[in-house]
């Protein structure tokens, strides 16, 4: 079986040398250590400025969380960003996706971070960097589910200094996103994805690129099972 790697060489010619130079820049400068949760977001210019924050700072995965509301972007916003991300859905029915969510995410490692007017003192320039962190944002109307709370291993801050009570849910996933990642960028903890999640991510991006791709590999692979058979 090829590797992801031998996938994309396979792929590569067929993207243009400007496309592939942005590939290999940006793909070097994504990250998992930092990731989104969006819980029941039903207005998509809120839903559609997150996914375009996270592309930007190079957060690569957002996990959505549709109980109630149905999670959709508005294209003029986005501009492409979603098709670069990876958005993981849960959505299945009569089931607690909030539960199933924090569930997948602490089984690989992350700390969950619920926004909460109520923290007393940890905010985006104070959180501790060492360990994996998924922020986590609520519905526009009533902020996180007690399932959420309740999960948050950490409640984080975002100063305020006005009569207004809270950010607007776009606004307050891009001052943390931006703080956060900024810092990670300037510290020591190993942010970047590791080669095998990079060569993955490379083919994935190829894949939603190159015409026929799927095509493509089919022949490779057909090509390189005939010589498996022909050294055995």
């Amino acid at each position: 079986m090829a590797t992801d790697a031998e996938l994309y060489a396979q792929l590569a010619p067929f993207i243009s040398d400007n496309k592939r130079a942005l590939f290999d820049r940006i793909s070097r400068e994504r990250t998992r250590h930092v990731t989104v949760v969006l819980e029941d977001i039903y207005q998509p210019h809120n839903a559609s400025a997150v996914v375009r924050t996270a592309d930007l700072l190079g957060v690569q995965d957002i996990h959505i969380i549709e109980n109630r509301n149905k999670y959709t972007i508005n294209p003029d916003v986005t501009l492409g960003s979603s098709k670069w991300t990876n958005m993981i859905r849960y959505r299945e029915r009569g089931a607690d996706n909030a539960q199933r969510c924090v569930d997948a995410l602490k089984a690989n490692g992350y700390r969950i971070v619920a926004t909460s007017p109520r923290a007393d003192s940890v905010t985006p320039e104070s959180i501790p960097l060492d360990q994996p962190m998924a922020f986590c944002f609520g519905t526009e109307l009533t902020g996180l589910s007690d399932t959420m709370m309740a999960s948050a291993g950490t409640l984080l801050r975002i100063p305020m200094h006005g009569f207004t009570e809270s950010y607007n849910i776009s606004v307050s996933a891009a001052i943390v996103l931006y703080t956060v990642v900024q810092r990670l960028r300037t510290s020591d903890v190993p942010w970047r994805l590791g080669s095998a999640e990079r060569d993955a991510l490379l083919l994935d991006w190829a894949r939603k690129t190159v015409h026929s791709a799927q095509h493509i590999e089919a022949l490779f692979n057909k090509g390189d099972q005939g010589e498996a058979s022909t050294r055995e």
